[in-house]
């Protein structure tokens, strides 16, 4: 088993920009996405479950797109 992992990572608007046509060509596709978040590589399976967060509190607002999925044994 992995260990538990919570990292946030901020990337340059050319960098989100690549990241986010490929993981688009990726759900248009079908396919799995990869990505390197702070060092280690994450597969996400074409079967993950992708949902939109917002949360507010006072003047700060944050928005996640997330995806959520068991790794298989």
């Amino acid at each position: 088993m992995k260990k538990a992992r919570d990292v946030e990572k901020q990337y340059k608007d050319a960098e989100v920009i690549e990241k986010l046509r490929r993981l688009a060509d990726c759900i248009e596709s079908g396919k799995n996405f990869e990505i390197q978040v702070a060092g280690e590589r994450i597969y996400v399976p074409a079967r993950a479950v992708f949902s939109i967060e917002h949360e507010r509190e006072g003047a700060e607002e944050e928005l996640e797109f997330q995806f959520k999925w068991k790794n298989e044994k």
